[in-house]
Protein backbone atom coordinates (compact mmCIF):
# COMPACT_ATOMS: atom_id res chain seq x y z
CA UNK A 1 0.00 0.00 0.00
CA UNK A 2 1.10 3.53 -0.82
CA UNK A 3 2.66 5.79 2.12
CA UNK A 4 1.06 8.78 1.15
CA UNK A 5 2.40 11.28 3.28
CA UNK A 6 5.83 9.99 2.54
CA UNK A 7 7.16 12.85 1.14
CA UNK A 8 5.43 15.22 3.35
CA UNK A 9 7.24 13.05 6.50
CA UNK A 10 10.69 13.19 4.59
CA UNK A 11 9.88 17.00 4.19
CA UNK A 12 8.96 17.36 8.14
CA UNK A 13 12.11 16.06 9.33
CA UNK A 14 14.42 17.97 6.84
CA UNK A 15 12.56 21.08 8.74
CA UNK A 16 9.99 22.20 6.34
CA UNK A 17 6.51 23.29 8.01
CA UNK A 18 4.24 24.43 5.78
CA UNK A 19 4.23 22.07 2.92
CA UNK A 20 1.60 22.66 0.06
CA UNK A 21 0.73 20.38 -2.60
CA UNK A 22 -0.83 21.27 -5.67
CA UNK A 23 -2.52 19.92 -8.78
CA UNK A 24 -4.44 21.23 -11.73
CA UNK A 25 -7.46 19.62 -13.65
CA UNK A 26 -8.63 20.54 -17.26
CA UNK A 27 -5.69 20.21 -19.47
CA UNK A 28 -8.03 18.48 -21.91
CA UNK A 29 -10.74 19.93 -22.52
CA UNK A 30 -11.89 21.84 -25.55
CA UNK A 31 -13.80 24.49 -22.97
CA UNK A 32 -13.39 26.51 -20.08
CA UNK A 33 -10.56 26.99 -17.64
CA UNK A 34 -8.25 24.82 -16.14
CA UNK A 35 -8.49 24.77 -12.56
CA UNK A 36 -5.59 24.52 -9.84
CA UNK A 37 -5.85 23.65 -6.29
CA UNK A 38 -2.92 23.68 -3.65
CA UNK A 39 -3.39 22.05 0.18
CA UNK A 40 -1.38 22.46 2.68
CA UNK A 41 -2.61 19.82 5.26
CA UNK A 42 -1.40 19.75 9.09
CA UNK A 43 1.87 17.63 10.30
CA UNK A 44 0.85 13.92 10.02
CA UNK A 45 -2.25 15.05 9.36
CA UNK A 46 -4.51 12.09 7.19
CA UNK A 47 -7.61 12.17 5.21
CA UNK A 48 -9.19 9.30 5.20
CA UNK A 49 -10.59 8.50 1.36
CA UNK A 50 -8.64 10.79 -0.23
CA UNK A 51 -6.38 10.30 -3.40
CA UNK A 52 -5.96 10.65 -6.76
CA UNK A 53 -9.49 12.53 -7.98
CA UNK A 54 -9.41 10.36 -11.21
CA UNK A 55 -9.61 6.94 -9.14
CA UNK A 56 -12.77 8.51 -7.54
CA UNK A 57 -16.19 8.61 -8.54
CA UNK A 58 -18.28 12.17 -8.93
CA UNK A 59 -19.83 11.29 -5.48
CA UNK A 60 -16.84 9.93 -3.52
CA UNK A 61 -15.35 13.56 -4.85
CA UNK A 62 -18.00 15.98 -3.99
CA UNK A 63 -18.24 13.96 -0.29
CA UNK A 64 -14.29 14.76 0.29
CA UNK A 65 -14.15 18.36 -0.84
CA UNK A 66 -15.52 19.69 2.09
CA UNK A 67 -14.00 17.64 4.23
CA UNK A 68 -10.55 18.75 2.41
CA UNK A 69 -11.86 22.22 2.83
CA UNK A 70 -12.78 22.13 6.60
CA UNK A 71 -10.10 20.19 7.98
CA UNK A 72 -6.83 20.80 5.82
CA UNK A 73 -4.28 23.56 7.16
CA UNK A 74 -4.99 25.67 4.27
CA UNK A 75 -6.54 25.71 1.18
CA UNK A 76 -6.58 27.80 -1.80
CA UNK A 77 -7.80 27.99 -5.78
CA UNK A 78 -6.10 29.34 -8.96
CA UNK A 79 -7.86 29.81 -12.37
CA UNK A 80 -6.61 30.37 -15.46
CA UNK A 81 -9.37 31.25 -18.38
CA UNK A 82 -9.80 30.01 -21.95
CA UNK A 83 -9.11 33.26 -23.03
CA UNK A 84 -5.53 33.02 -21.24
CA UNK A 85 -5.14 29.44 -21.99
CA UNK A 86 -5.09 30.26 -25.63
CA UNK A 87 -2.44 33.15 -25.31
CA UNK A 88 -0.19 30.93 -23.30
CA UNK A 89 -1.01 27.71 -23.81
CA UNK A 90 -2.33 24.76 -21.66
CA UNK A 91 1.11 23.81 -20.44
CA UNK A 92 2.13 27.56 -19.06
CA UNK A 93 -1.24 28.27 -18.00
CA UNK A 94 -1.84 25.56 -15.94
CA UNK A 95 1.83 26.29 -14.40
CA UNK A 96 0.08 29.42 -13.99
CA UNK A 97 -2.78 28.43 -12.09
CA UNK A 98 -0.83 26.18 -9.68
CA UNK A 99 1.40 29.13 -9.19
CA UNK A 100 -1.89 31.55 -8.33
CA UNK A 101 -3.45 28.79 -6.45
CA UNK A 102 -0.20 28.60 -4.01
CA UNK A 103 0.17 32.51 -3.35
CA UNK A 104 -3.01 32.75 -2.49
CA UNK A 105 -2.44 30.36 0.45
CA UNK A 106 -3.83 32.22 3.43
CA UNK A 107 -0.48 30.06 5.40
CA UNK A 108 2.84 30.91 3.29
CA UNK A 109 3.64 28.13 2.11
CA UNK A 110 7.54 26.66 2.84
CA UNK A 111 7.58 24.11 0.01
CA UNK A 112 5.61 22.90 -2.82
CA UNK A 113 4.77 19.10 -3.89
CA UNK A 114 3.80 20.13 -7.75
CA UNK A 115 2.03 16.85 -9.87
CA UNK A 116 4.00 16.21 -12.98
CA UNK A 117 7.36 17.25 -13.91
CA UNK A 118 7.25 21.01 -14.44
CA UNK A 119 8.52 23.16 -11.74
CA UNK A 120 7.04 26.52 -10.93
CA UNK A 121 8.32 30.10 -11.24
CA UNK A 122 8.44 30.81 -7.60
CA UNK A 123 10.98 31.39 -5.19
CA UNK A 124 10.05 28.34 -2.98
CA UNK A 125 11.65 24.92 -2.87
CA UNK A 126 9.84 22.81 -4.82
CA UNK A 127 9.76 18.93 -5.95
CA UNK A 128 7.74 17.96 -9.02
CA UNK A 129 6.61 14.15 -8.62
CA UNK A 130 5.31 12.28 -11.97
CA UNK A 131 1.85 10.96 -10.81
CA UNK A 132 1.87 13.08 -7.48
CA UNK A 133 -1.62 12.87 -7.01
CA UNK A 134 -1.51 8.83 -6.39
CA UNK A 135 1.81 9.06 -4.09
CA UNK A 136 1.02 12.68 -2.04
CA UNK A 137 -1.69 13.07 0.22
CA UNK A 138 -1.35 16.52 -0.34
CA UNK A 139 -1.51 16.90 -3.78
CA UNK A 140 -4.33 14.26 -3.92
CA UNK A 141 -6.06 16.54 -1.92
CA UNK A 142 -5.46 19.10 -4.49
CA UNK A 143 -6.72 17.33 -7.28
CA UNK A 144 -10.03 16.86 -5.67
CA UNK A 145 -10.63 20.52 -5.02
CA UNK A 146 -9.36 21.43 -8.49
CA UNK A 147 -11.45 19.06 -10.11
CA UNK A 148 -14.82 19.49 -8.16
CA UNK A 149 -14.38 23.50 -8.35
CA UNK A 150 -14.16 22.77 -12.12
CA UNK A 151 -16.40 20.70 -12.98
CA UNK A 152 -19.06 23.01 -10.44
CA UNK A 153 -17.98 25.81 -13.34
CA UNK A 154 -19.18 23.96 -16.15
CA UNK A 155 -22.38 22.98 -14.68
CA UNK A 156 -22.50 26.79 -14.31
CA UNK A 157 -21.71 27.41 -17.90
CA UNK A 158 -24.06 24.59 -19.26
CA UNK A 159 -27.02 26.89 -17.98
CA UNK A 160 -25.47 29.68 -20.00
CA UNK A 161 -24.19 28.12 -22.87
CA UNK A 162 -26.97 25.25 -23.24
CA UNK A 163 -26.72 23.17 -26.53
CA UNK A 164 -23.00 21.68 -25.65
CA UNK A 165 -23.85 19.43 -23.05
CA UNK A 166 -21.18 21.11 -20.59
CA UNK A 167 -22.64 19.20 -17.21
CA UNK A 168 -22.15 15.83 -18.39
CA UNK A 169 -18.98 16.08 -20.39
CA UNK A 170 -17.37 19.18 -18.37
CA UNK A 171 -15.99 20.39 -21.76
CA UNK A 172 -13.75 16.99 -22.70
CA UNK A 173 -13.74 15.98 -26.43
CA UNK A 174 -16.82 13.81 -26.27
CA UNK A 175 -18.24 12.92 -29.52
CA UNK A 176 -21.29 14.71 -28.44
CA UNK A 177 -19.16 17.94 -27.58
CA UNK A 178 -17.72 17.41 -31.38
CA UNK A 179 -20.69 17.60 -32.77
CA UNK A 180 -22.39 19.78 -30.83
CA UNK A 181 -19.06 22.24 -31.79
CA UNK A 182 -20.08 21.67 -35.20
CA UNK A 183 -23.25 22.18 -35.29
CA UNK A 184 -23.63 25.31 -33.13
CA UNK A 185 -19.81 26.48 -33.25
CA UNK A 186 -17.32 27.41 -30.85
CA UNK A 187 -19.16 29.66 -27.66
CA UNK A 188 -17.53 31.82 -25.92
CA UNK A 189 -16.10 29.78 -23.32
CA UNK A 190 -14.18 27.30 -26.07
CA UNK A 191 -10.34 27.48 -26.24
CA UNK A 192 -9.80 28.47 -29.56
CA UNK A 193 -6.57 27.46 -30.32
CA UNK A 194 -7.13 23.89 -29.93
CA UNK A 195 -7.78 21.21 -32.33
CA UNK A 196 -11.64 20.42 -32.15
CA UNK A 197 -12.60 23.85 -32.07
CA UNK A 198 -10.16 26.21 -34.41
CA UNK A 199 -11.37 24.61 -37.26
CA UNK A 200 -15.10 26.05 -36.71
CA UNK A 201 -13.87 29.88 -35.14
CA UNK A 202 -15.89 32.22 -37.23
CA UNK A 203 -19.12 29.35 -37.67
CA UNK A 204 -20.41 30.37 -34.46
CA UNK A 205 -24.37 31.07 -34.55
Amino acid sequence: MTDLLRYESELLRAGFHAIAGTDEAGRGPLAGPVVAAAVILYPGQMLSGVNDSKKLTERQRERLFPLIMAEARAVAIGICDHGEIDKLNILRASLEAMRRAVTSLTVAADFILIDGTFSLTLELPQQTIIKGDSLSLSIAAASIIAKVTRDRLMVEYDALYPGYGFAAHKGYPSAAHRAAIARLGPCPIHRKSFRGVKEFVGSEV
